[in-house]
C-alpha cells in the first residue's frame, strides 16, 4: 500500500546470496541469519519459525540462557557469573558458533575454559584433546590451573628441548590427552607438527597477540583444523578496530568480510567520521559473539567476595636458571661446613639471593645490564597484567620488598609504556609521599601504576583508587602481604580488590609458597615477622628448598 525505494546494489547481493544458497546449499548458517538480522541498515525483514526466533534471542540476550550444572569432578566451586559463561560457552559451540570469552582481568577466564574441558570429558568417551595457544608467560600457569581445579584432565604441555617432535609420536600421544598446551612462539616452530592433530577445539589465550592478521603467529593460528574455536582475552579491541576484525577472522572466518570490505564498511566510517548507525550494526553483528563481564557491573559485584586472591605462576628464562643453579651449587658445599651464627647468615643470604635472581638477572647481578621482560618471565606477565589493568580504566599497586626492583620497574614502566606512574622508598621525604598520595587517589587523574617497597608503603597509606594489587615478590609472612593489599583493600573502597602473587614455578618461591599455606592452616602464630624461620630447617630441608626442579624453566629449544 506505499511506495519503497530498492538500491539496486543492495537487491543484487541479495539475489546473488539466495541464488547461491538455493543451488549449492538450501541451507542457510546461522551466522548468516545473524548476519541479516544485524543489518538493519538494509531493513529487510525475514520470517523464521520459533525455534530459530528463539535461538536469536538467547543469544542477545545471555542472561535467558539455561544454566548447565558444573562439573561433578571440578575441584573448586564456580561463582554464578562463571556457570552463566560456562553455559554460554557450551550453548554456542553446541551451535557451531565459536565465542570470544572477554571478561575483565580476574573473572577467571581460565577456569571456566578448564570447567568447559571437564563437561566434555564427562559427555564424550573419547574426546578429541583442545589445544591451547597462550605467551610463554602463562604456560606454567595453566598448567597449575589445571592441576588445582582439574586433576584427572590429561594434559601435556608442549615446550623446550625434550618436547615430542617426531609426528607419528605425536599423534599418537595426542590420543591420550585431553588439552595440548603450547606457546605463540613455539607455534610457529612446530606448526608442521600441531597441524598433523584434528583438535576438538583451539582455544587462544591472550587473543589479542592474534591482533595483527599479517602476522606469522596469526597466520599459524589459522592454519590449525579444529571442531570449535575460542578467544580469551580481557582486550578484544586494544588500539583499532582492525583487531577485533583479526580476532573474528580467526573465530569464524568470512563473517565479518574480508579485511579491505571491514576497513571500508566499519573500521573508516566509525574511526574516521564517528559513525553512529555503522558502530550500532557492527555491535549487533559481534554481540551474539563475545561475552564481557566487568568487575563494575552490579551483577558481578553481587557475585564477587571483597576481595580475591590468585597466585600468578611463571617459570624462569635460561640466564635465570643458569644464575640460580650456580648460587644452589655453591651454597650446597658450603653449608656442610657452617655453623651456628654464620650458617643463618648464609641461609639469610643464599635466599635473598634467589629472591633477587627469581625477580630479574639484573638485581642479582647488580650491573648496568638491561632490566627488559625478555630475560624474566615475572617482569613479562606482570606488564601484560598491567596493560590490561590501565586499558580498562582502572589504576593498581606494585609492591616489592626491594628497593632496587621497585626503582627499575618504575623506570621500564614510565619509559616503555608511558603510564602515570608513581613511587614510594624508604628515602621519600613526607611532602613527596603525601603529594604523589593525593595525586593517585583524584579521580580526575588518569588510570595509574602506583609502586611501592613494602616497607615503606605496605600500612599507613590509603591507596583506595586502586583495585588491583601486586606482589611481585613474596614476603614470608602472610600478615605482611595482607597489610600491603589492604592499602587499597580499606574503609572507602567501593569496587572489589583483587590481589595477584607472583610465584616462580620450580624454585624456593614456589616451596615456602606451599609451606605458608601449610601453617596457615595450622596457626599462622607460627610464622615469624621475616625468613628467620627457615634458618631453623636442618641442612637437607634446605637443599630441598632451593633445589631448582625441571619444571623451573621454560624455554623453546
Amino acid at each position: 500500500g506505499q511506495w519503497i525505494e530498492l538500491d539496486r546494489d543492495k537487491m543484487s547481493e541479495m539475489l546473488e546470496f539466495w541464488q547461491s544458497h538455493s543451488k549449492e546449499n538450501p541451507e542457510i548458517h546461522l551466522k548468516d541469519m545473524i548476519k541479516m538480522a544485524s543489518d538493519k541498515e538494509d531493513e529487510i525483514e525475514f520470517d523464521h519459525d520459533e525455534a530459530i526466533a528463539g535461538m536469536l534471542s538467547r543469544l542477545y540476550e545471555k542472561n535467558s540462557l539455561e544454566l548447565v550444572q558444573p562439573p561433578s569432578d571440578f575441584n573448586g566451586m564456580l561463582r554464578q557469573y562463571q556457570i552463566r559463561g560456562l553455559s554460554w560457552l557450551m550453548y554456542l559451540e553446541g551451535l557451531g558458533l565459536n565465542p570470544c570469552l572477554a571478561d575483565d582481568m580476574g573473572l577467571g577466564k581460565t577456569v571456566q575454559i578448564i570447567a568447559l574441558m571437564l563437561r566434555q570429558r564427562q559427555s564424550t568417551q573419547t574426546p578429541a584433546p583442545t589445544l591451547l595457544i597462550a605467551p610463554t608467560s602463562v604456560l606454567g600457569n595453566w598448567g597449575k590451573e589445571v592441576q588445582r581445579f582439574a586433576p584427572r584432565l590429561r594434559v601435556l604441555i608442549h615446550y623446550g628441548g625434550d618436547r615430542i617432535k617426531q609426528p607419528e609420536a605425536f599423534r599418537a600421544e595426542c590420543e591420550k590427552l585431553d588439552m595440548v598446551i603450547t606457546s605463540y612462539s613455539l607455534l610457529r616452530r612446530d606448526e608442521k607438527l600441531l597441524r598433523q592433530v584434528s583438535w576438538k577445539r583451539v582455544v587462544v589465550d591472550e587473543a589479542q597477540n592474534i591482533k595483527n592478521p599479517k602476522s606469522a603467529q596469526t597466520k599459524a593460528v589459522l592454519k590449525l583444523e579444529a571442531h570449535h574455536r575460542v578467544a580469551l582475552t580481557g582486550t578484544p579491541i586494544e588500539n583499532r578496530l582492525l583487531d577485533l576484525w583479526s580476532i573474528f577472522n580467526y573465530l569464524n572466518p568470512g563473517y565479518l568480510g574480508t579485511m579491505s570490505q571491514f576497513n571500508k564498511q566499519f573500521e573508516l566510517p566509525i574511526q574516521k567520521d564517528n559513525d553512529i548507525a555503522k558502530s550500532n550494526v557492527l555491535r549487533k553483528l559481534v554481540e551474539p559473539f563475545i561475552l564481557r563481564r566487568l568487575k563494575t557491573d552490579k551483577e558481578i559485584i553481587k557475585d564477587l567476595p571483597d576481595k580475591v586472591e590468585q597466585k600468578v605462576y611463571c617459570n624462569l628464562t635460561k640466564e635465570q636458571a643458569s644464575l640460580y643453579g650456580a648460587v644452589v651449587k655453591d651454597v650446597e658445599t658450603q653449608i656442610e661446613d657452617t655453623e651456628g651464627i654464620k650458617r643463618k647468615g648464609l641461609i639469610l643470604s643464599t635466599l635473598m639471593k634467589l629472591k633477587q635472581i627469581c625477580n630479574h638477572p639484573r638485581q642479582f647481578l647488580k650491573d648496568d645490564s638491561e632490566f627488559t621482560k625478555e630475560r624474566s618471565h615475572k617482569l613479562s606477565r606482570l606488564c601484560e597484567m598491567i596493560q590490561e589493568v590501565i586499558e580498562s580504566g582502572q589504576s593498581l599497586l606494585i609492591f616489592s620488598q626491594f628497593r632496587e626492583i621497585c626503582g627499575s620497574l618504575v623506570s621500564y614502566i614510565r619509559k616503555t609504556y608511558h603510564y602515570n606512574t608513581y613511587y614510594i622508598a624508604g628515602d621519600t621525604n613526607m611532602a613527596k609521599r603525601q603529594q604523589q598520595i593525593e595525586e593517585f587517589q583524584r579521580e580526575e587523574t588518569p588510570p595509574s601504576v602506583f609502586v611501592l617497597s613494602l616497607k615503606a608503603g605496605g600500612v599507613g597509606i590509603t591507596l583506595t583508587r586502586a583495585s588491583h594489587v601486586f606482589h611481585f615478590d613474596r614476603w614470608y609472612n602472610p600478615s605482611v602481604e595482607d597489610q600491603a593489599t589492604d592499602r587499597a583493600f580499606r574503609i572507602g573502597q567501593t569496587k572489589n580488590v583483587f590481589a595477584h602473587k607472583f610465584v616462580t614455578i620450580g624454585t624456593l618461591e614456589e616451596r615456602i609458597d606451599a609451606m605458608i599455606e601449610d601453617k596457615k592452616k595450622i596457626a599462622s602464630s607460627i610464622i615469624g615477622a621475616d625468613e628467620s624461620w627457615l634458618t631453623e630447617l636442618d641442612n637437607e630441608a634446605f637443599k630441598k628448598l632451593i633445589a631448582i626442579s625441571g619444571s623451573a624453566m621454560m624455554e623453546e629449544a
